[in-house]
């Protein structure tokens, strides 16, 4: 009594074909309940970095390893500039746990901007102890990132600690990024300081600020220019979407003085030294005599032999003389008015 005793029964109408039927409907429970278990223990991971194996490719989307689970790294969330092999292993942003027509499914991002934020929160203590904010990320996956830090304790500097001793910390992120170009920006609540760091290395000329369209115009030197625009435009966007706010970056267009406004400009100088006619400083530029230090280097003759000026070179010198000595008068002596 108690015993187990093993009998085989081969049930009526039970052939070949129930039985694979039989044997399909069981994986299916079981694939089910599987997938039941992904969305169980993923649904709250979230938001975290995870590493695994590339498995395999559909068109463009990629199949990773995670160990006990697959999940997916579609197309859209890929950085362009990256190629990966069956075999390598990548760590990828949980971006999002899906309910599909399959069944539950673990979707993976290396494109989506919190991908660099959770590896800053990884590599800089300070931001996962809520020391310093990361306020503001503006990303293009694969050539640059623009991220903006606060620190809450005024000893600790926010960009300098994100930096790393010897850039250390920075570098560990971009080598995550396969050398894409990270900026590290202080935040700032006043818009042209925050703009102003935002551009940097780039020297900005002037700012207009049109709060009601949060629009700002810049002016810059035209040798700033690219250095403010940036590759394809590229340093402008990123700072638009960093801030909020639109930026457009002129260059400064410098009017160049013509010759007739320069040969305008002497004879106003020269007119203006007391005993010196319009007329005559008329005269003296057109003759190469451009400012009164040309008049004090020649003499009284050189003038004499202008026809227009004739006699009265001797008493243009001495004007001449007289308005140096009070520009700059002799030590002890007081500039006369």
């Amino acid at each position: 009594l108690g015993d187990e005793i093993e009998v085989e029964v081969t049930p009526a109408n039970f052939g070949r074909i129930a039985s694979q039927n039989a044997k399909q409907a069981l994986m299916q429970h079981i694939r089910r309940a599987e997938k039941e278990l992904i969305y169980s223990e993923f649904k709250d991971r979230t938001g975290d970095i995870v590493s695994g194996t590339v498995r395999r490719f559909e068109r463009s989307d990629v199949t990773v390893d995670l160990g006990k689970f697959e999940a997916l790294l579609p197309n859209r969330e890929r950085v362009p500039t990256e190629e990966y092999q069956i075999g390598e292993r990548i760590r990828c942003y949980v971006k999002a746990v899906e309910q599909s027509p399959h069944g539950p499914e673990i979707i993976l991002s290396r494109a989506d901007p919190q991908f660099v934020v959770k590896l800053f929160q990884l590599e800089v203590s300070e931001i996962s102890d809520g020391t310093i904010e990361i306020i503001g990320i503006a990303r293009e996956p694969g050539f640059r990132t623009k991220l903006a830090v606060w620190s809450r304790d005024e000893k600790v500097d926010p960009v300098g600690a994100c930096v790393g001793l010897r850039g250390q910390r920075v570098k560990n992120v971009v080598r995550e990024l396969n050398n894409e170009k990270v900026d590290i920006i202080k935040w700032d609540p006043h818009v042209r300081s925050f703009i102003t760091n935002a551009l940097a290395p780039a020297k900005l000329k002037t700012f207009e600020v049109d709060e009601a369209r949060r629009r700002v115009k810049i002016l810059v030197s035209e040798d700033q220019l690219s250095l403010a625009i940036g590759k394809r435009g590229q340093n402008a966007r990123l700072t638009s979407k960093l801030t909020g706010w639109q930026v457009d970056i002129e260059p400064e267009h410098l009017t160049t003085m013509g010759f007739e406004e320069k040969v305008a400009q002497a004879i106003k100088a020269v007119a203006s030294i007391p005993g010196i006619t319009p007329e005559q400083a008329d005269v003296l530029v057109h003759r190469g005599f451009l400012s009164l230090e040309d008049l004090l280097q020649a003499e009284a003759s050189d003038l004499a032999e202008i026809p227009e000026i004739g006699e009265q070179a001797a008493a243009i010198i001495d004007a001449g003389r007289a308005e140096a000595a009070r520009r700059h008068p002799k030590i002890g002596e007081t500039s006369v008015a």
